[in-house]
């Protein structure tokens, strides 16, 4: 019998936005391995096709149904999953999260608050604010719709520029359509990410989105580096706004100076590229966080049988409460989240939003 929970009726606000996220796991059942052309915005997206071997509709079958046994079919190229090791984290490590954790809700907020941080006049969480009561706005932005809310400014008691980007809003259907968007495409863009090598490929409808709003972040990270004379940047966000965040990883280090250092706090992170693209994550991108919450689904899919992979630095929430550490990309021990989650059906659409160590995400 599956064990996927539908939100309750006490869970209001978190089942108004992980429903439609059940129906976008069908959707990536449904996906084949072809390369089709994509409309965005009336412009053709040439989507490149993966060098997939489709895999046997019964090794998929069993792949949904059993998790990770010696069925699962493994994308081409692709590093066969394994149980590494585990460690738990202290309560310091824990707490050290905290006011990331903080930044990532707050990017619910509307701009309009964001860029305005007055805690004694906050229309959203006091706790969001008081939290971080020095940080400092340079710019916010977005739509919550066909552009994720953001917002970029300075925390001085951690002396780094802080950008923090929203996560699916459901009630907007340019939102959702960004997650559907799941084909691969190369990352590798002579504006946006120059000089990348063809193979690394990421979810197009991520890619797409971040490229919205690169350009305005990227501004307000360099001037606050500049007003501040900071050279460290930390990125948060939750769901999609991981995803976005993850790729601003990537995207920074091409157009700021290299003496800039980098942390990345990511909650409930769907995955974004390929094997290639985990690879280079690893290989160059330090000081990354990925956090789930107990047996959160969404950051299961895509699915791996589609070529998705996951790169290095999970942090996954037990039942219990405790943080685990888990070594390597995608860790099938016990008490990471392919532990907890083996098949989407395995999944708690309830544990995305939270809470994370007591923060539940969300601006109201």
């Amino acid at each position: 019998m599956f064990s996927m929970r539908l939100p309750t009726p006490s869970h209001s606000r978190s089942r108004s936005r992980l429903l439609p996220l059940l129906t976008l796991c069908n959707l990536y059942l449904l996906h084949s391995t072809n390369a089709s052309p994509v409309q965005h915005n009336h412009v053709n997206v040439n989507v490149v096709s993966r060098t997939v071997e489709p895999a046997p509709v019964q090794s998929i079958v069993d792949t949904l149904l059993t998790g990770n046994g010696s069925s699962n079919p493994t994308a081409e190229g692709q590093v066969p999953d394994k149980a590494g090791s585990v460690t738990v984290l202290s309560s310091n490590e824990v707490n050290g999260f905290t006011p990331f954790t903080h930044y990532a809700s707050t990017a619910y907020c509307d701009p309009k608050t964001t860029i305005n941080w007055s805690c004694g006049s906050w229309t959203m969480r006091t706790a969001n604010c008081e939290a971080n009561p020095d940080f400092q706005p340079i710019a916010s932005g977005g739509n919550g719709g066909t552009e994720q809310l953001w917002y970029v400014g300075y925390d001085k008691k951690l002396n780094t520029v802080v950008v923090a980007h929203q996560g699916t809003d459901t009630s907007m259907l340019a939102a959702v359509a960004t997650d559907a968007l799941f084909v691969l495409s190369p990352l590798v863009d002579k504006s946006f990410f120059p000089g990348l090598n063809l193979g690394i490929q990421v979810h197009t409808g991520f890619k797409l989105a971040h490229e919205r709003t690169a350009n305005e972040v990227l501004s307000a990270v360099q001037t606050a580096m500049k007003q501040f004379g900071t050279a460290h940047v930390t990125v948060v966000g939750h769901s999609l706004g991981a995803a976005l965040g993850l790729l601003d990883m990537v995207y920074f280090p091409l157009h700021l100076p290299s003496s800039t250092t980098y942390d990345f706090y990511g909650y409930g992170m769907p995955r974004v590229g390929n094997q290639a693209f985990a690879n280079y994550v690893d290989a160059n991108v330090k000081g990354v966080r990925r956090v789930n919450n107990k047996r959160d689904l969404v950051p299961v899919i895509p699915l791996r049988l589609m070529a998705f992979r996951h790169p290095s630095g999970e942090k996954h929430i037990l039942d219990s409460g405790e943080w685990v550490a888990c070594s390597g990309q995608e860790n099938t021990a016990a008490n990471c989240t392919l532990g907890y989650v083996p098949t989407i059906f395995n999944g708690d659409a309830d544990d995305h939003s939270g809470p994370y160590d007591g923060i539940t995400m969300g601006c109201d």
